[in-house]
């Protein structure tokens, strides 16, 4: 209102003000866009290049304007080198361009840019506020029209503009004419004003459209009141905001999604579907396709119709079921942003039980588990399955059957009940089953599923086996061993009796865990080793104490198993029997005297040496590994004259070699012990020998009497360490000597004192009475 146009600037050297413009009454409105400013007063429009910091034009105020305070100028850049300037009721367009230079005219002080006026319009009302609208008929569609190259630049624009104005109609013409005196009181009062509009008016000055706006308190407001503005977007359509004292009212073109809705409110569905696939966009035809009868269409454009309205999804859903095209909307629905309820889902897993059962367990794994209720489809898929005729069979499956199986697998592991779900992956032959087990601890669930698993088990190693691959340990086996607690032994062995390889692989891992898990069984174990495993039966048999030896004779009898039978006749008693065995079936002489160092029986080596004495080479074999147990002088005059024994020279050159070798080892050992004799002995003399350690509070640990008296008596020190009274170490009441005290208080040559240790050790009737009564002690 002051009159002054100010521009603040900061640089490096601090903020700077230039004055634009002052001296010509308040300035109505100024707009910046790029290197220009335009501004407006009571005068006219000024336009100002911020580049040289010159003003290039004044365009003087329409003539015969009403007043500029009631209605101001409206200004907008369109673009770069476009303004437009609404006043009053007249619209110019404004084209910025480069001074072109010639030599003619080689004036240096000139704006370098000029201004043309290309467009003057003028409406038959006053305009509040104007912007660029563009049309619908893009550039493309239109002859090109060349710019000079003199022209500023401006942005390319994809469609022709026409213009948005904001019309006000002023209630009281005088205000037009000037003409504002009033001869009477009807004159006087205010009129009320009408609605504004918003007019659309192209670039030849054509009205194309017209609207009115429903503006609150419309009748009390100026043509100064309104504002106009437009809002950018990314879209090619535009998007205003129009202003007024109490409103704020947002304005969008309308555009041909509300032809669409226009269409379909007629029923008028062919030409709403042809509009649709003409923009190559589905929102609003589910209504028009379901109506005719295009059901996959139509589910194709509820996506986009009911977006996340979730009550929208199910009514459009529940009102394909009653056309009974509830599969033409499946593929459409969504699981989540927005989840509808259970019923919805649950009602598809039903059509697809009903229908297409792979696209059910397809559809299980696929949806998330919470969107329905679990129980419920168990139920539904439960019942199906009890009236599938092989649903109890374990063999010949249908394939429907397998489904329904796997269907109740996944729903029971879903629903968090692994128990249930682990007889159909059993039956189902499913790698994962014993993963399974362990990782939800259902050995209790397997208690009586033993047969099941172990045949399992074995279709996976025939499998391996085809494959090439290295034999493995027996999965299932491993599992009952390791959790004999959850699985009792007794059940396992109970069920394994129609698989006795079985039952022998799990006895024998029980019996290698721990050999006492498997004493009830050991008669059982000793049959399945002679069947399946007879080279680890004698492993067995040294092994266990739980067998019983007949029934073990007997068996081993039946399959000829002569090593086995020895050491069982052995264990009996019978070695004898054994040794003929050896002899006689084996012919083994190194087995017959490993078999008779470990019975250490005189007799039986007595019929080793009967039975070898016509026998050369068993003679050889005594001869060289004869030992201590028998004397080899004792074998060799066994020897029958004239008996040939090939290798005789060497088996006795062997016994002299080993007994010279054994006389130098007792020698070296004598010597040995000999040495460690004598230090003992020296160091035990010297332990006996050495001095006491004795003070004046020593007492006696008979009497607890002081050791040392005045007058001394006589003290006895054993070689225990112990030290005594005289008087307390004999029970009697006799004295060790008579007159003792005389006879310690003298000193004695060597001689008397081993008369008087002499008489001393000849009256104690035992030894030291400390140690003596400790012993007693200890006895009680």
């Amino acid at each position: 209102m002051a009159g002054n146009l100010v521009m603040h600037e900061k640089g490096w050297l601090g903020h700077k003000e230039t004055l634009l413009h002052s001296g010509e009454g308040p300035i109505w409105q100024t707009r910046w866009r790029g290197r220009l400013i335009a501004w407006a007063n009571d005068l006219g429009v000024k336009i100002y290049d911020t580049q040289s910091q010159m003003r290039i034009i004044f365009i003087d105020r329409p003539a015969d304007s009403p007043r500029a305070d009631l209605f101001k100028c409206t200004l907008h850049w369109q673009d770069d080198s476009t303004l437009l300037i609404a006043w009053a009721d007249e619209i110019k367009v404004a084209r910025i361009r480069t001074r072109p230079r010639t030599a003619a005219n080689p004036k240096t002080n000139l704006p370098p840019l000029i201004v043309e006026v290309t467009a003057v319009f003028q409406l038959d009302c006053m305009i509040a506020g104007i912007v660029p609208h563009p049309m619908t008929t893009p550039l493309s569609a239109m002859v090109p029209q060349p710019r000079p190259s003199n022209v500023a630049s401006s942005p390319s624009q994809p469609f022709l503009t026409s213009f948005l104005v904001l019309a006000y109609t002023p209630p009281d013409t005088s205000l037009l004419t000037g003409n504002e005196l009033a001869s009477s009181h009807a004159e006087q009062a205010r009129k009320a004003a009408e609605r504004p509009e918003l007019r659309i008016i192209s670039r030849s000055g054509e009205e194309l459209a017209a609207d009115a706006l429903s503006i609150t308190g419309f009748e009390r407001w100026g043509c100064n009141d309104y504002v106009l503005v437009d809002v950018p977007s990314n879209q090619h359509e535009a998007f205003y905001v129009v202003l007024s004292p109490k409103d704020v009212v947002v304005v969008r073109p309308r555009d041909w999604r509300d032809h669409v809705a226009w269409l379909v409110e007629r029923k008028r569905y062919e030409e709403a579907l042809e509009e649709i696939e003409r923009r190559q966009v589905a929102g609003e035809t589910a209504a028009a396709e379901g109506e005719e009868g295009e059901f996959v269409k139509a589910a194709r454009l509820c996506p986009k119709v009911c977006g996340q309205d979730t009550k929208r999804w199910e009514d459009w859903i529940f009102v394909f079921v009653q056309k009974h095209q509830l599969q033409a909307i499946i593929p459409f629905v969504p699981t989540e942003s927005p989840t509808l309820g259970h019923l919805v889902y649950e009602m598809i897993l039903a059509y697809f039980l009903a229908h297409d059962r792979q696209t059910l367990l397809n559809t299980i794994r696929d949806w998330p588990k919470g969107i329905y209720d679990i129980s419920v489809i168990i139920v539904a898929v439960q019942a199906e399955l009890d009236r599938a005729p092989s649903s109890s069979a374990m063999t010949s499956t249908s394939p429907d059957t397998a489904i329904l199986m796997e269907c109740l697998a996944e729903l029971y592991t879903m629903n968090r009940q692994p128990g249930k779900a682990l007889p159909y992956f059993i039956r189902l032959r499913r790698p994962n089953v014993f993963d399974l087990i362990r990782e939800n601890n259902l050995f209790t669930s397997v208690q009586d599923q033993v047969t099941l698993l172990v045949d399992f088990d074995h279709e996976l190693m025939e499998k391996r086996r085809k494959e090439g691959a290295e034999p493995e340990e027996s999965t299932v086996i491993k599992l009952f061993v390791d959790h004999i607690h959850s699985i009792p032994i007794g059940r396992v062995v109970q069920q394994l009796e129609s698989r006795p390889y079985y039952l022998y692989l799990y006895l024998d891992a029980l019996f290698m865990k721990d050999s006492h898990l498997t004493s009830d069984f050991a008669d059982k174990q000793v049959t399945l080793y002679a069947e399946y495993a007879p080279l680890r039966l004698i492993d067995f048999l040294r092994a266990s104490n739980y067998y019983n030896l007949e029934m073990a004779y007997r068996i081993c009898n039946e399959r000829d198993l002569v090593p086995e039978m020895v050491f069982l006749l052995g264990r009996m008693g019978n070695n004898r029997q054994a040794l003929t065995l050896i002899i006689e079936r084996l012919g083994d002489v190194n087995r017959a005297i490993d078999f008779a160092k470990e019975q250490h029986d005189d007799d039986l080596w007595e019929d080793l040496l009967r039975y070898s004495e016509s026998r050369p080479t068993f003679i050889r074999g005594l001869l060289e590994n004869v030992g201590a147990e028998i004397d080899p002088i004792r074998l060799i005059r066994r020897i029958k004259n004239g008996l040939e024994i090939p290798g005789l020279k060497g088996a006795l050159i062997k016994i002299l070699h080993d007994f010279n070798l054994q006389m130098s080892l007792l020698e070296g050992c004598q010597t040995v012990l000999n040495g460690d004799c004598v230090d003992l002995a020296s160091t035990l003399y010297r332990g006996q020998s050495s001095g006491f350690s004795l003070n004046g509070k020593t007492s006696c640990p008979i009497c607890s009497l002081p050791l040392v008296q005045m007058p001394q008596s006589l003290i006895l020190l054993y070689l225990c360490r112990h030290i005594v009274h005289a008087r307390c170490a004999s029970k009697s009441d006799r004295p060790l000597l008579p007159n003792d005290d005389s006879l310690v208080t003298t000193r004695p040559n060597t001689s008397a004192r081993i008369a008087l240790t002499s008489m001393i050790r000849a009256r104690i009737d035992q030894g030291c009475p400390v140690c003596h009564r400790r012993g007693e002690g200890e006895r009680t």
